[in-house]
């Protein structure tokens, strides 16, 4: 079709986006993520001809390049236009060669938010591919596979069949082992605060900390020093040595990184970070909006910078002065400093309008994405207001060679609080009556407390994600897969929101500190994610890198293969028989998790699943909901009494019955991930979303 245009990106959805707003001289198609890759059955990388990579076409994929190519021969210029990133770059590349273009064609566009405006000033502005973007991409996926690919057998012949070893991954692995470590060899120490209750002639009294004690910090270590202080406090006189008022003022924080935004959503939203990343690709890729049609909701979520357009900025100035105010606007518009490492690629994650506020959106989300966008929202938003003022007032207070200090602190004027609180309190509640220096106090009470000192807390998603990107492990779009797959390979287990490590995990972590050093080295992984960004800037050629990298890692491979001896692995006890040889169980782990096994394998094959308790009590008969995995690894839910109780579903139990029938009724994840309870009754249509 002569003056039509092709535009190829990677996902259906963003597909459907982009038709609704382009005209009928516009075609979109959907590669459905990478269309190349290094092959799965070998390790598809020419060492003798200086690393090159060895792509096929990836099964599956096949019919769709037909189908793009077809489409490509008949309209006059083809647009790339998938994501803007390194991973992005490479994928367009892929497509490039597949339809055919020249190399130097003007044939990629890049848009970091899926708005009409956005994608037409893409349109106006293509380039050509950036090989530095591509090639610090390929460097990334080379190293991956020749340690994934060389590490793993190495794994199943010394430790268990079917493990596997990543560069990034087992770096993480290592920083939670070595926290349990910390954990594990942690010895408490006893100390003690004191805290006094004074009071001034008329009666008033507060709150006042033992601070200091002869100008030293003092550090009460036991009980018997802690006597001592007492009595002498008792018999002190207590007075007014200085007083202090001060104006605090607290910035607010910058709008989201992708760390920032998968750290917040877990500590705000008990989100996981696959699930905050899946939801926020569902904001970017965009939903329907009633009126306005489909439309993507925020800017591209994978960033590591927090700087926005001035347009963007602008939108929100102009917002707050209408909607809060003059004098929640700063004087000079709040600008943030983007960190060192950062490659500043994109902007930081917002609104793509900001009048486009939570409310006025709500009807048209999921649970799930109304929370997350309205926390992205309320984020960006503050990131642009005035600092919220607090009235200090911190006092002074002498009992002989003691001191004491009283704090208190109000809230003046909320600035940027009025729309996003932060979590930690700000005020502190501890009313001070007026007083003048050297004014005389009278002691009513102390409250002398001990305590031990505490083990570094194991880690979180929040704070994994935090340390990897404070160690610069890894990049924004990688935190989630990382997390993903610790877990899948049993090398740590969530136990109430904490990562703990497994016995694998040790000992996979021990054998990689042992032979391969650099590895599993913090500081040398986050060199090889410098020289990544270094490639990607033009200044290092990456099969350099990569030779660079190979020829000490291929030195210690074959000398661990010579001198590792097998590792035996300790079965753990499940504490209970085998009900049909009576020999002990013991725990397992399977490519689907967890599961209960007899000792007497392989005479005996007795397996159970290893119930995952849900905290839901059955419709039927009252016993505990537990989750379970069939044969294939499907989860699904029964009840713990089963067979007495025969209650089985693949869909999570609510505990409830179905109003109108008295069946139990399920929750299911319906079409645009929303999710709906239905009723499991054969003859009933009951069905609401959850909400409503």
């Amino acid at each position: 079709m002569a003056g039509s245009t092709l535009i190829i990106v990677e996902s259906a959805a963003k597909a459907k986006t982009l038709s609704k707003f382009l005209g009928k001289n516009y075609k979109v198609k959907a590669s459905i993520g990478h269309v190349k890759d290094l092959p799965k059955s070998k390790l598809g990388i020419d060492i003798d001809n200086n690393f090159e990579p060895q792509y096929i076409t990836i099964r599956g994929k096949g019919s769709i390049l037909k189908e793009i190519k077809d489409e490509a021969q008949k309209v006059s210029r083809v647009f790339l236009a998938t994501d803007p990133d390194r991973e992005g770059e490479a994928i367009a590349w892929h497509l490039q060669s597949v339809i055919n273009l020249p190399p130097e064609s003007d044939c990629r566009i890049e848009f970091h938010e899926i708005t009409k405006d956005a994608v037409k000033r893409a349109i106006a502005n293509p380039r050509p591919v950036d090989m530095n973007r591509v090639n610090a991409q390929q460097a990334r996926r080379v190293l991956d596979r020749l340690v994934g690919y060389n590490l793993s057998p190495l794994l199943w012949n010394k430790v268990r069949k079917g493990l596997s070893a990543g560069r990034v991954q087992s770096v993480a692995v290592r920083l939670i082992c070595e926290r349990e470590e910390e954990i594990r060899n942690f010895v408490p120490e006893e100390y003690w605060t004191i805290d006094a209750f004074i009071s001034d002639e008329k009666g008033h009294s507060f709150e006042a900390k033992l601070v200091s004690y002869k100008g030293e910090k003092v550090q009460i270590k036991d009980a018997e020093q802690k006597e001592k202080i007492v009595n002498d406090l008792k018999s002190a006189s207590f007075s007014v040595r200085k007083i202090e008022r001060k104006e605090r003022r607290k910035r607010p924080n910058p709008p989201f990184t992708t760390s920032t935004l998968q750290q917040e959503a877990s500590k705000r939203l008990n989100f996981y970070a696959q699930r905050t990343m899946r939801v926020a690709q569902e904001l970017y890729e965009g939903l329907e909006i009633g009126k306005e049609g489909i439309v993507g909701l925020i800017t591209y979520l994978r960033t590591d910078s927090t700087r926005i357009a001035d347009v963007a900025q602008k939108e929100a100035l102009e917002f707050i002065v209408e909607e809060y105010g003059k004098e929640f606007v700063p004087e000079v518009p709040n600008e943030y400093k983007t960190k060192k490492t950062s490659q500043d690629a994109h902007e930081a994650i917002r609104p793509t309008s900001v009048s486009r506020t939570p409310e006025s959106i709500k009807e048209y989300l999921t649970r799930d994405q109304y929370k997350l966008y309205k926390l992205i929202w309320e984020r960006f938003v503050a990131s642009q207001m005035s600092p919220a003022l607090y009235d200090t007032l911190a006092v002074d207070i002498e009992a002989g060679e003691y001191n004491l200090r009283a704090t208190s602190s109000q809230i003046k004027f909320m600035g940027y609080k009025k729309v996003y609180n932060d979590i930690e309190e700000e005020e502190v509640k501890n009313p001070i009556p007026v007083l003048k220096e050297g004014q005389s106090l009278k002691l009513v009470d102390l409250n002398p407390e001990q305590h031990f000192t505490q083990p570094p807390p194991r880690f979180t998603e929040a704070s994994l994600v935090k340390t990897l990107e404070e160690e610069n492990i890894g990049r924004p779009s990688t935190y989630a897969p990382i997390i993903e797959t610790i877990l899948k390979r049993n090398y740590v287990e969530r136990q109430n929101k904490q990562f703990v490590p497994t016995e694998l995990g040790f000992i996979v972590v021990e054998l990689l500190k042992e032979y391969f050093s650099d590895i599993i080295d913090v500081e040398f992984t986050a060199r090889m994610e410098e020289e990544l960004d270094l490639i990607e800037e033009g200044k290092l050629d990456w099969k350099k890198v990569v030779h660079d990298f190979y020829i000490p890692f291929k030195e210690e491979l074959e000398k661990a293969n010579l001198v590792i001896e097998k590792v035996q692995l300790k079965e753990e006890d499940a504490g209970k028989e085998c009900p049909e040889c009576g020999r002990p169980m013991v725990i397992k782990y399977g490519r689907f998790g967890k599961f209960i096994a007899c000792s007497g394998f392989p005479e005996c094959r007795h397996t159970e699943s290893i119930n995952e308790d849900t905290g839901i009590k059955c419709p039927l008969c009252g016993g505990n909901i537990v989750a379970l995995r069939s044969k294939k690894g499907r989860k699904f839910y029964g009840c713990s009494n089963y067979p007495q109780c025969e209650f089985r579903s693949w869909n999570k139990p609510t505990g409830e019955k179905c109003p109108e029938c008295g069946e139990p009724i399920v929750e299911k994840t319906a079409k645009g991930n929303k999710t709906k309870i239905i009723c499991q009754g054969a003859n009933c249509n009951y069905s609401k979303e959850v909400g409503d």
